[in-house]
């Protein structure tokens, strides 16, 4: 059994932005492609954790560790998902106090 390293959102290899954002900010939707491959990367974790938590309760899961790791993955993964959020929000209620 091999255990894949573990990138900032998930498995590395596993998540690739589908746009980027060029040198001069004009990306368009490089940053809302990025989150929502980051979303879609988290649902997909939670969805293989959950799999593999059925698998080890009913008996049918040969090892363990694997649930116990995919369970990991999705909550580090949830919890930075939750930390991108509560500073995104911070950045918007600044600007809007900078607006006022």
């Amino acid at each position: 059994m091999s255990i894949a390293p573990i990138g900032p959102l998930g498995p590395v290899g596993a998540y690739a932005p589908t746009s980027a954002v060029s040198a001069t900010g004009t990306g368009g939707g490089g940053f809302a492609a990025s989150l929502a491959g980051a979303v879609d990367n988290l649902q997909q974790l939670q969805s293989t954790s959950n799999q593999l938590s059925v698998q080890a309760v009913t008996g049918s899961l040969d090892d363990i560790h694997t649930a116990t790791i995919a369970a990991s993955r999705a909550q580090v993964t949830l919890e930075l998902a939750a930390t991108v959020r509560n500073k995104g929000v911070e950045a918007f209620n600044e600007i809007m106090r900078m607006q006022a």
